[in-house]
């Protein structure tokens, strides 16, 4: 991935395939669950990829350790910087503990305790910010010079981008060709990672991004031809709580996807509720927002069609869990 004018190029299939490779005999390799039930309420065949299976209990395990094992000795002991609102501080805090590498995470103060603890406890040094004041982008900038570590951010990183493909390569290995690929959607990471896979394993695959209905930042963006940054959303999809598109993302996404549409937080519980019911499955908010929008119909499907999901995440409390799924108005 070389340097153009200080940025890096937009990273490549040929970047997924390396990626995988160095993922091996690392990261699990999570399997497809399928069920009839789902079969039905969708009319079509419907491929899980069971993420929240993954290491850390997330995808992002993936695109952190891709880019921390790209450090040179250097940048090892200088140290990594990340923000997250959870599921990337675990993958990077854990990529840091097994390769060495000190790791500070930036991460809200709402952050669910669940994550920040599980942060803390492969390691990683964390640091807390008010999501909704302050900059998480300008404090890591900000520790990273102090310290002289290496900035990884959570979705806008060729190596992050690159690695976290490596998912829907797996997809389309194990399950065959798709006819719809549908992944959510925040920073866009996942995403255009598996544009790249998919494009090349599953030509004439329509990829689909899914963002929570109060944060639709990447679907105005698609109808602008630009970034649109928007406020930070309130929804109960804490892992795509993001304000807009990265920088390598959005070119992306932008040729690849074939539209990109939301699902309300209603939408997300009916998911886990089906999920936790059907497939005995315990997914966090942001982790079903590719299913919400399958089983809503924002994601148009023909009849018979095979159609990838990525679950992206398990990462929830239990006490959270379970008022949302009984349905009371607060989710803690």
């Amino acid at each position: 991935m070389p340097q153009a004018a200080g940025m890096p190029e937009l990273p490549t299939y040929a970047d997924v395939e390396a990626a995988a490779a160095t993922l091996a005999g690392v990261a699990h390799r999570t399997p497809v669950l399928t069920s009839r039930r789902l079969d039905a309420v969708v009319g079509a065949e419907v491929l899980l990829k069971a993420e929240h299976l993954q290491r850390v209990g997330a995808f992002k395990f993936r695109g952190a350790f891709t880019a921390l094992s790209a450090f040179d000795d250097g940048q090892r002991a200088a140290g990594v910087v990340a923000y997250s609102s959870g599921n990337h501080a675990q993958a990077v805090a854990l990529a840091a503990r097994e390769l060495g590498i000190p790791a500070t995470i930036v991460m809200p103060l709402d952050a669910p305790e669940l994550k920040v603890e599980a942060t803390q406890g492969y390691g990683a040094e964390v640091v807390r910010y008010d999501r909704y004041t302050q900059d998480r982008e300008q404090i890591g900038r900000a520790l990273a010079d102090e310290r002289g570590a290496t900035v990884i951010p959570p979705y806008d990183h060729p190596h992050v981008i690159a690695g976290q493909g490596t998912a829907v390569r797996e997809l389309v290995e194990d399950a065959g060709p798709l006819d719809v690929l549908v992944t959510p959607l925040g920073g866009g990471g996942l995403l255009s990672g598996s544009i790249l896979a998919a494009r090349q394993l599953s030509p004439g695959v329509r990829v689909y991004g899914v963002e929570p209905a109060a944060g639709d930042d990447a679907r105005r963006s698609m109808a602008e031809g630009r970034i649109v940054h928007i406020d930070t959303p309130v929804t109960i999809a804490d892992g795509a709580q993001t304000q807009h598109l990265g920088e390598l993302t959005f070119p992306i996404l932008r040729a690849g996807v074939e539209e990109v549409v939301t699902a309300t937080d209603d939408e997300l519980i009916e998911a886990m509720r089906l999920v936790a019911g059907t497939l005995k499955q315990v997914v966090e908010p942001t982790g079903v927002l590719g299913l919400a929008g399958v089983l809503s119909g924002a994601v148009p499907v023909r009849p018979g069609e095979r159609v990838g999901v990525v679950l992206t995440g398990g990462n929830v409390d239990l006490a959270r869990y379970a008022r949302l799924l009984g349905g009371e108005a607060t989710d803690g």
